[in-house]
């Protein structure tokens, strides 16, 4: 009887290593809104229905349901909105992955970038995809076969642009 009790004591150090490998390192939240800001001055806002967040070496947000981000100049103006119906948040490499009806929109200038995947990466503050790109302005639409911009639209390098259509203003 003495030593079946003792055959099934396990050390506190046993207890505590099952703990802590089998401990679910994430979370899921709802209704998010994530402010970026440096030295006072709000940078982007990131606005989902449901954010995952997983923890770890290679730490995460998903953005299952998509997002919405507003990217604000120093005067808090909002400079471009970058939407998609699903995200996914590199945190180590600072690199978002957006897919499926991506739309980029530059805000002063009017033009609207729509793609079906897109990398926005935060650190240099340029996005880029690999897959055809339509570009919509008030007096043009621009087809191409990729891109590689900055973070704000303004400055773009089209890949393998197929046509580019004038608008005439009907008077």
């Amino acid at each position: 009887m003495v030593m079946v009790l003792f055959s099934c004591a396990n050390s506190l150090d046993k207890v505590k290593e099952f703990i802590d490998t089998d401990t679910i390192n994430g979370v899921l939240a709802y209704d998010v809104t994530i402010t970026r800001s440096d030295s006072g001055f709000v940078q982007a806002r990131l606005v989902s229905d449901v954010m995952h967040s997983v923890e770890g070496d290679s730490a995460v947000l998903e953005f299952p349901k998509g997002f919405v981000a507003y990217i604000y100049e120093r005067n808090r103006d909002t400079s471009t909105m970058i939407r998609g119906d699903y995200g996914i948040r590199y945190d180590n490499e600072e690199l978002v992955f957006i897919k499926d009806s991506v739309v980029v929109e530059n805000i002063k200038t009017k033009e609207t970038l729509f793609t079906e995947t897109l990398y926005w990466n935060q650190k240099t503050k340029k996005i880029y995809t690999r897959n055809a790109v339509k570009i919509v302005s008030p007096d043009k639409i621009i087809f191409g076969d990729s891109l590689n911009a900055n973070e704000d639209f303004t400055q773009r390098v089209i890949h393998g642009m197929r046509a580019t259509l004038e608008i005439e203003d009907e008077e």
